[in-house]
């Protein structure tokens, strides 16, 4: 069971690293895959009768995977702690179930208090394009009224403009019809789906043949007559954002910032930041060129690309090598500190993610059990301010090149020891920190106060 697991350490680590060397590792994967708080007499019940065995016949504790994403990495992890893996879904009698996709059938079967899964229900309140916008402009509107009077209580709550580039909403009509009437083709704009990842249905609105083609799109099928008659209307679940056209570049090269929020605790919240690598594209920028190759930098985006085979390695660059390359060119040229990826730009990105967290943390679906690692994209442009574009669910965990078999599956298992640690933890009614299991993240929330009076406590 869980009361004898320690956290896993570098050995491990490198016995993991030998292993998936021999592994395939250039799967085709994506680039992103897409309750109430526990009652106190729940955790008296554990903490009285402590834990359950499993209901099935068998050594166990078991794990599922669902999906190739991360599978080997988070199999080797399991394994390596004696539990067994199982193939059936169905099943009801798993300690960990990871899924790419979520279903309701998860969710309606969890034990709370008893399993680990993977996926908060309805994280799209980060993950989509609308569910971050309306979240971060709720949370800016609730902190508006609440900090009415004390403006210094106003200013150290960051401002969603400083860090969300501006953006509409295209299913609802007032939004959309002020968008395409402050339109005026002296800015480009990039349209996305909510939902999406990997770049699809993504465009750019450069001009104002392109804002009126659009614009004719969306009104004819608000027109139409079988979708007026629908009880329930789909809305056209599309926003349209400011494009940044002034990115900072890397030998000519634009590139953006993948970096992790992990909720490995939601009872209480334990919410934790991680760094990632840096994503650049193959070709050269040209904010005029119509091919999105140059403007998205994912990897399934790069991988359309002849050169990909023969460069894909140029297309990731560990957080070292990006710090080296901005003491090297930019350091003195923009009066920048030493090491400003590792200081001012880190601790950027924690803010903007705590931000966005606070933004939808009395909302979240949360049981004790449920874990989150949630990808975050940043991109800094050439005045080096940071911009967040998006978050992202299940985001990738294939290791095709070098940078990412360095960084992946360090984040993978530090992932898995907190949630497990954070969760006996919990349980136990124990204090949450020291973690033993801390290693490359940071900690951004300590919920242990949001739940007081804990059971047991003062």
């Amino acid at each position: 069971g869980w009361a004898h697991e320690r956290p896993m350490g570098s050995n491990q680590e490198e016995q993991l690293l030998h292993v998936l060397s021999r592994l395939e590792q250039d799967a085709d994967l994506s680039d992103d895959t897409d309750g109430v708080r526990p009652r106190a007499a729940l955790l008296e019940k554990h903490l009285l009768d402590g834990e359950k065995q499993p209901h099935s016949s068998g050594q166990g504790p078991y794990f599922y995977i669902g999906g190739n994403n991360g599978a080997s990495i988070i199999s080797s992890y399991c394994k390596g702690k004696g539990w067994q893996r199982i193939q059936d879904s169905r099943r009801e009698d798993y300690k960990l179930k990871w899924c790419e996709v979520k279903c309701r059938d998860n969710y309606y079967s969890f034990r709370e208090g008893e399993q680990l899964l993977y996926q908060i229900p309805n994280n799209k309140l980060l993950t989509t394009k609308i569910g971050l916008l309306s979240a971060l402009r709720e949370y800016a509107r609730a902190v508006k009224t609440t900090h009415k009077t004390p403006l210094c209580a106003q200013a150290k709550v960051l401002k969603m403009e400083e860090f969300f580039p501006e953006t509409y909403r295209l299913d609802i009509r007032d939004e959309r019809e002020a968008f395409f009437t402050l339109f005026d083709g002296n800015h480009i704009w990039i349209c996305k789906p909510t939902a999406c990842n990997q770049g699809k249905g993504i465009f750019l609105l450069r001009n104002q043949e392109e804002v009126a083609a659009l614009q004719v799109k969306t009104q004819s099928i608000e027109d139409d007559p079988i979708y007026r008659k629908m009880p329930f209307r789909a809305p056209q679940a599309r926003v349209v954002q400011r494009y940044i056209q002034n990115p900072l570049l890397l030998s000519g090269k634009k590139f953006d910032v993948r970096s992790y929020l992990l909720i490995a605790c939601a009872a209480p919240y334990m919410v934790f930041f991680g760094h990632g690598y840096a994503r650049l594209t193959l070709s050269l920028y040209d904010p005029h060129s119509s091919d999105l190759r140059g403007h998205l930098t994912n990897q399934f985006m790069q991988k359309k690309s002849p050169l990909y085979v023969l460069l894909k390695e140029d297309t990731v660059w560990s957080m070292d090598q990006l710090n080296r390359h901005i003491n090297d060119k930019f350091s003195k040229t923009k009066g920048l500190p030493r090491d400003w990826v590792f200081t001012t730009f880190t601790k950027r990105m924690q803010q903007i993610m705590a931000h966005c967290f606070q933004a939808v943390k009395s909302k979240l679906h949360c049981k004790l059990g449920y874990f989150d690692l949630i990808g975050c994209d940043f991109l800094i442009d050439e005045n080096f301010k940071v911009w967040l574009l998006e978050m992202n669910s299940n985001p990738a965990l294939h290791t095709n090149c070098e940078v990412l078999k360095e960084v992946i599956p360090g984040v993978v298992m530090e992932t898995l020891d907190l949630a497990i640690e954070t969760f006996q933890k919990s349980l136990r009614n124990q204090k949450m920190l020291p973690l033993l299991s801390q290693r490359r993240f940071a900690l951004l929330h300590n919920g242990e106060a949001d739940l007081w009076p804990r059971l047991g406590g003062p």
